[in-house]
């Protein structure tokens, strides 16, 4: 039976960095990663058993340093990346690597969550995305749907386009661009579009969003003030191919289609301080997630931007009974725009968010001292959009 009360999970450091399992579409898996100064990090492996509604993790070492961004291969579910700080001569270093899990996690803690007499795994490192001519890596982006082939990763000003070679042992740089301007200009994050046979990439510098063409490497739109203070967090609708969200320190989440950047096409307004992260549902693309440093993660439906804003289309067999009963055909009237839930069960900045790529109405939010939550959509909504 379904159970609509949030799972709670404590990790003992604090964590920023928050991922869905993408290869993996039969478990309910997410990855977290810690920042502790003093221990070596971890990556927690979070599977959500939503018959039990019960929590098991596995833990395995990272003992880079200390993670602040986490993808996984869109092919193969043992590869991951992390962006880390490697400290050394007193100067901290922004690195990032490609990992496999050793084969044995499986069979590991699984069963005893609170036996720590199992000593962790290390994970295995499968090459360093080098990056010490180009400084320090804020994110690595996997191709959308891609054979875990090929990557983005952007460094301070650069764009850096790789292929993974002889079983992702090796990176090779194939294309770069470099963000040009005045001031310190640097990435604070991006998102590679899943739309145009993904040649498209969004980043933020600032309070900046720009769209590049990865096949010349060259800047296809900027928008330049798109947010009043620095854009934290992109995301495209996975249905409307011209659709980005934004979000930044003005507490604000902007909708943009990118044929027209000169007003955002909706602005929503409910956090009251900084929003970190935001996330489309894969499948229901008027569902947005939105998680703030006000400790809040908020569920929208922006149904009017969707790519269903009428709800679902009548079929013929409705048509057909409406007409036999004598009444005149009725159309559904389309949702309005409208905040679903807000969540409370954090008590710190919540700086990631991301749905489960197994089940489209469950979700996993993490603040700061290392809290994760695991919630679902309201039952009342989902049988509404699905029935």
């Amino acid at each position: 039976m379904e159970d609509d009360a949030p799972v709670i999970y404590g990790l003992e450091f604090q964590a920023r960095a928050l991922t869905a399992q993408t290869a993996e579409t039969d478990a309910i898996r997410f990855l977290v990663g810690t920042q502790s100064l003093k221990f070596d990090n971890q990556i927690h492996i979070i599977d959500f058993d939503d018959e039990n509604n019960i929590i098991n993790k596995n833990v395995l070492l990272h003992q880079a340093g200390e993670i602040w961004h986490i993808g996984t291969s869109p092919a193969d579910k043992c590869v991951l990346t992390t962006c880390y700080n490697k400290t050394s001569d007193c100067k901290v270093t922004g690195c990032a690597a490609v990992w496999r899990m050793p084969a044995e996690w499986e069979s590991g803690s699984h069963e005893s969550p609170d036996d720590s007499s199992n000593s962790p795994q290390t994970l295995e490192l499968l090459c360093h995305l080098d990056n010490t001519a180009h400084g320090n890596m804020a994110c690595v982006l996997w191709e959308p749907m891609g054979d875990g082939k090929r990557l983005l990763s952007l460094a301070d000003n650069h764009v850096l386009l790789w292929d993974l070679q002889e079983s992702s042992s090796k990176a090779v740089i194939s294309s770069s661009a470099t963000l040009e301007g005045k001031g310190q200009l640097k990435f604070t994050s991006g998102k590679w579009s899943p739309h145009h046979n993904c040649t498209q990439l969004a980043t933020a510098n600032d309070t900046a969003i720009r769209g590049w063409d990865l096949r010349s490497m060259s800047q296809i739109y900027c928008i330049d003030n798109a947010h009043g203070q620095l854009v934290r967090d992109l995301d495209f609708n996975p249905n409307k191919q011209y659709y980005l969200a934004s979000c930044g320190d003005d507490c604000k989440v902007k909708f943009w289609d990118v044929r027209n950047i000169g007003e955002p096409v909706k602005t929503l307004e409910e956090h009251s301080h900084w929003v970190w992260s935001v996330r489309y549902n894969h499948s229901h693309d008027q569902l947005l997630l939105t998680g703030s440093s006000d400790s809040r993660v908020i569920l929208s439906n922006m149904v009017s931007i969707s790519s269903e804003p009428f709800g679902h289309m009548v079929d013929e067999d409705e048509l057909s009974d409406v007409e036999d009963n004598g009444q005149e055909e009725k159309c559904k009237e389309p949702l309005q725009d409208s905040i679903i839930a807000t969540y409370e069960e954090h008590e710190d900045s919540v700086y990631a968010v991301e749905w489960s790529s197994a089940d489209p109405w469950l979700f996993a939010s993490l603040s700061y001292d290392g809290r994760l939550v695991i919630n679902r959509v309201p039952r009342a909504l989902k049988y509404r959009i699905l029935l």
